[in-house]
Formats: structure tokens, C-alpha cells, sequence
């Protein structure tokens, strides 16, 4: 069953979905970071050309040629993947696919409305049985 870890408190949902694509990629995990629109996903797009400052992660989108080989994705909506390790969540809701990856992170901001829609997956997820581990940003250790 899906193991559902959530992320709260992030100050910059795009940084933290960076550093844990990195923070995957470096224990041999491959990551599919899935937006819920273009323009979100362009713009991690762009961030992942430039973080790490002093390394690369290799990326591309999930329907590339590449993707099969590639160790982090970004997508948006779709419902096939080269692989189905980790799903990296910045939907508000849930999304419909989540459960063919053996692992879901989701992220959550500071921010009131952000929070709101965090618990309600939390909820969903926990209501339906579904393993789940809590990281507060703010308390702990930068990812």
C-alpha cells in the first residue's frame, strides 16, 4: 500500500519539492513531481536547472522520450509513468493516480488556504487506511 508523507509549513513549495527531488535522487530514488498546471510546471522547470547551486538534477517531462531513463519527472495530470516509486504531490487536492506509487509526498505552505486543503488530503488519505508520517518544516532539519 501507498506510503503518504506530508511536508508542512514549507515557505517555498517549489524549493522544497527541489531539495526533496535531490534528497530521492541521491538514495537511488526516482521521483515523478506532478503540478497542476503549466505555468507551475514550467516554473519548476526552470528551478531544476538551477538547484542544487553547485549540482544538477537531471529531469524532464514524463512523456519525453528520456523519461525512461531519466531519475526526476515533471507531469501534469497524466495517468502514465515510466515508473511509480515516488510521487511528489503540488495539487491542491488529491490526485486520482497517486495510489500507483509506493510512496506519495505532499507539500503544504504556510499559508491559510494551502493548510485548509492539506488537511482535507491528509484526511482523505488517513480515512482510507493509508500509512502516513508528518514532517513540520518548521521544527525540524531543512530536508
Amino acid at each position: 500500500m501507498t506510503k503518504v508523507d506530508f511536508y508542512t509549513g514549507s515557505e517555498d513549495k517549489l524549493r522544497t519539492a527541489c531539495q526533496l527531488s535531490h534528497k530521492a535522487m541521491q538514495n537511488g530514488v526516482r521521483v515523478l513531481l506532478s503540478t497542476p498546471d503549466a505555468a507551475t510546471c514550467d516554473a519548476l522547470d526552470k528551478l531544476l536547472w538551477h538547484y542544487p547551486p553547485t549540482a544538477f538534477i537531471p529531469h524532464c517531462r514524463s512523456n519525453a522520450d528520456a523519461a525512461g531513463h531519466t531519475p526526476v519527472l515533471l507531469g501534469m495530470d497524466e495517468d502514465k509513468f515510466p515508473h511509480h516509486e515516488l510521487l511528489i504531490s503540488l495539487h491542491p487536492d488529491t490526485p486520482g493516480f497517486f495510489s500507483r506509487f509506493d510512496r506519495v509526498i505532499e507539500i503544504v505552505s504556510s499559508d491559510a488556504e494551502d493548510s485548509l486543503r492539506g488537511r482535507a488530503r491528509f484526511k482523505f488519505y488517513r480515512d482510507r487506511g493509508y500509512e502516513l508520517r508528518h514532517f513540520d518544516l518548521n521544527t525540524k532539519a531543512k530536508p
